[in-house]
């Protein structure tokens, strides 16, 4: 296990290498840029904007020094916020996409999860089919659209929830619900799969045969295997709500990791667009092998293999 973890964390730099290079050379290449002509700014303010941060010189020397940069964890200054470096711009922003994250990914494994386990247990019944197609419909339904849909109706309609921000309680609950679905469709989806196949199996008929009640059969025996394919989408879920959505934070004006890397984007903030990215590639890269070892404890058979 040990080994394993190791040999992990030792692929995670030529893979977050390669994705900074990628990110880098892709900003570079896409038109407009920080300081460019459609932005309202003299000439002469441009050109010494651009060669205090060096964007004057050669791409071959701009990208070696962002690599030193990165190396040593230090992105530099934000573009359009100078008095603030990337890191700080990351750190203030990461707790909230934090919260947001967490709490959806709560919600959706808890009505995910039961939505799964019920559609298993009543195979054919309504109850599978009214679980299987709430969970289609959260597949179908992008969040960008979903949001603003819950906005009309609990904010502008009901006024039950706010429309923005990111303060109390109230604010938070349309922001979760939009961001959750789709994590919600598939937990249940994956469950119900995971939870048919575990049912059927020699073990659960043999704790049946014992007089066992139904509910200690699912509990204590059947839901932990059937869990299996859940956890091992836990790791890109978990760094996909943590990290933020884009559409989500930016619908509900959440000051999240997401709003940072939309704004950053539209502004051409070259510096906090590499950070964000990166940032997301190290927690999905760790969140993963965390998963992977999760996996491997609840199934002996895989850290054998």
């Amino acid at each position: 296990m040990i080994r394993f973890a190791a040999r992990r964390l030792l692929l995670m730099v030529p893979t977050l290498w390669v994705i900074a290079t990628l990110t880098f050379f892709m900003l570079r290449l896409a038109p407009g840029g920080p300081f460019l002509a459609e932005r309202d700014i003299p000439k002469k303010a441009r050109e010494a904007m651009s060669r205090r941060y060096g964007l004057d010189q050669p791409l071959g020397a701009q990208y070696l020094r962002f690599l030193g940069n990165a190396a040593r964890l230090d992105l530099g200054p934000s573009y359009r916020r100078p008095a603030l470096q990337v890191r700080e711009i990351l750190f203030q922003a990461f707790p909230v996409s934090l919260e947001l994250g967490g709490l959806a990914l709560g919600w959706a494994l808890l009505t995910g999860g039961a939505l799964g386990v019920l559609a298993a247990h009543r195979r054919n019944s309504w109850l599978d089919y009214l679980a299987t197609s709430t969970s289609l419909l959260g597949v179908s339904i992008p969040n960008f659209v979903l949001g603003p849909l819950l906005v009309l109706v609990f904010s502008l309609r009901l006024y039950w929830f706010p429309p923005a921000l990111w303060s109390g309680w109230d604010h938070k609950v349309l922001p979760v619900l939009t961001l959750s679905a789709v994590y919600t469709a598939y937990i249940a989806r994956l469950t119900r799969a995971g939870m048919v196949e575990t049912l059927g199996q020699d073990f659960v008929r043999t704790a049946r045969a014992k007089g066992l009640s139904e509910s200690r059969v699912v509990l204590a025996h059947a839901l932990r295997p059937g869990l299996l394919p859940v956890v091992s989408y836990l790791g890109p879920a978990t760094a996909g709500v943590v990290t933020g959505s884009v559409a989500v934070e930016s619908i509900f004006a959440v000051p999240g990791l997401g709003r940072q890397l939309y704004t950053a984007a539209i502004n051409r903030d070259y510096t906090v667009v590499l950070g964000a990215v990166l940032f997301y590639a190290a927690l999905l890269l760790v969140l993963n092998l965390v998963v992977d070892l999760l996996y491997a404890r609840l199934d002996p058979r895989v850290e054998e293999a």
